[in-house]
């Protein structure tokens, strides 16, 4: 059977869909390769979010191409369902598959692997049908499987077991695509409608991973808070968080990134009630300028997002809050820009991811007057990091002398102390233990210091026997 190895780009969403197609592909026999470099078959899954996402999906395919010449590359993803003839034309590129026919790839491989031809309902599309008209695409294009992507129905699943955490905290997808339509945002026409795994399927994978023995699940979706509103009959994000807790031992649950309006009193009060709902919201804010976030296409303004962040810190003060910011949007001005940085440093966010505005073809915003100039971008990109590294020490250092429950993760033996264990805490926070302690394991520390990079922390509690390490870890 063939060998494969799948290389993974951009969002936890991406990173579910490569896990899913792994799972398939092992299934039906074939093996992991070590990495790309040895393996048959390399599956390059992309993302599509930025122009530089796009960058370094090209030149990992040229680099993997390089050094691996007889691979079959098969591009998949949300780069190969926007632009198919970007990839199709590059050198190495086998084929071609768009997120419309990414459950196909373990049968594209076994049907390469054996000379068989794919069924009928998956024909390969010659690239000039999806080039604009008049134009040549050039004869040595890869085939492309590829289609309505508003046509899907179903969610792939499969938990990523790798990525943050390193195999100690699995994230799960349950929800895909999404019905919005943020000006600047291509990921509605490359991940389709939005659609929600069923309750009893999202049940019995989190039982089965608790089973196995993780002890934290992340639940993913590109738009988390909109699970259930497609079932019939519908279910409410909140309603599905209680019945997991109801009908699984799951110890920690975590969730990614939810739409700010989709953070009501009624979830942040479930997650104030159970120890089991990691204190951690992460809500995309993109700018605190209303006239930008009208442009934009967001469905709030920044009064609605402070009231949210107000809810949280009301009810849970120790809570990791984190947002998404986007800066360089077409036509934001010096008092927008102004404006966003008042905004997060009078509300208490415990991190920030900042990304720079690019242009995405086929979005609105893309074809919006008023352009910034690149070194505008980048400059506003400085002083919004600064801000937020400065947000994020003073959350840090305000956790000096407090006891918190931590997980711990996989010890890094290439780190400067390779018998620190890595843990992370329920409100997002990775913390160093000076000892060496088994990955998975819940324990409570003391953080003993912040020396501006790292939090150091005290066991409250270990016990030790043998080679193996603990056999319990306790409060005192």
């Amino acid at each position: 059977m063939p060998t494969f190895h799948i290389e993974q780009f951009g969002c936890r969403a991406t990173q579910a869909d490569g896990a899913a197609v792994e799972r398939q592909l092992r299934l039906q026999g074939c093996s992991v390769a070590l990495d790309s470099s040895t393996a048959e078959f390399v599956v390059i899954n992309t993302c599509t979010v930025t122009a530089a996402a796009d960058t370094q999906a090209r030149d990992a395919i040229r680099k993997i191409h390089a050094a691996n010449p007889q691979a079959r590359i098969i591009v998949t993803g949300c780069y190969a369902q926007r632009a198919p003839e970007d990839l199709a034309s590059l050198p190495g590129v086998s084929y071609v598959v768009g997120n419309s026919h990414k459950p196909q790839i373990p049968s594209l491989v076994l049907s390469i692997q054996s000379n068989s031809s794919m069924s009928s309902n998956s024909k390969f599309l010659p690239l000039s049908l999806l080039k604009p008209a008049g134009t040549i695409a050039p004869p040595s294009a890869a085939p492309t499987l590829w289609g309505d992507i508003f046509a899907l129905s179903d969610v792939l699943v499969a938990p990523v077991l790798g990525g943050e955490g390193n195999h100690t905290r699995p994230t799960l997808k349950i929800q895909d695509g999404c019905n919005s339509r943020c000006s600047f945002c291509v990921i509605p026409f490359v991940r389709g409608k939005s659609r929600s795994l069923p309750v009893a399927t999202v049940v019995s994978e989190i039982e089965r991973l608790s089973d196995s023995g993780y002890k934290e699940i992340v639940l993913s979706g590109i738009n988390l808070g909109a699970y259930g509103r497609d079932l019939s009959p519908r279910v409410e994000f909140p309603d599905l968080l209680r019945q997991i807790l109801e009908e699984t031992n799951i110890e920690r649950l975590r969730i990614s990134s939810i739409e700010p309006l989709d953070v009501t009193r009624d979830l942040v009060a479930l997650f104030a009630a159970s120890d089991r709902l990691a204190a951690h919201f992460h809500m995309p804010l993109q700018s605190a300028s209303n006239p930008i976030l009208a442009a934009m296409h967001r469905w709030y303004r920044s009064e609605h997002y402070a009231r949210r962040v107000e809810f949280i810190h009301e009810l849970l003060p120790l809570a990791a809050i984190g947002a998404d910011v986007i800066t360089g949007f077409p036509g934001e001005t010096e008092e927008d820009h102004s404006t966003t940085l008042r905004f997060i440093e009078s509300l208490p966010f415990t991190y920030l991811h900042i990304f720079s505005y690019s242009k995405r073809p086929g979005t609105k915003a893309a074809t919006l007057p008023n352009q910034l100039a690149g070194s505008v971008i980048r400059r506003r990109a400085r002083e919004l990091r600064a801000l937020a590294e400065h947000k994020s020490a003073e959350f840090r250092a305000k956790q000096i002398g407090r006891e918190l429950r931590v997980l711990t993760l996989r010890r890094d033996p290439s780190s400067s102390d390779p018998e620190a264990t890595p843990a992370i805490s329920e409100n997002y926070l990775t913390v160093q233990i000076p000892v060496a302690v088994p990955p998975n394991q819940f324990l409570w520390v003391t953080i003993t210091d912040f020396n501006g990079k790292n939090l150091l922390a005290s066991p409250l509690e270990l016990r030790f026997t043998g080679a193996e390490g603990v056999v319990s870890l306790e409060r005192a």
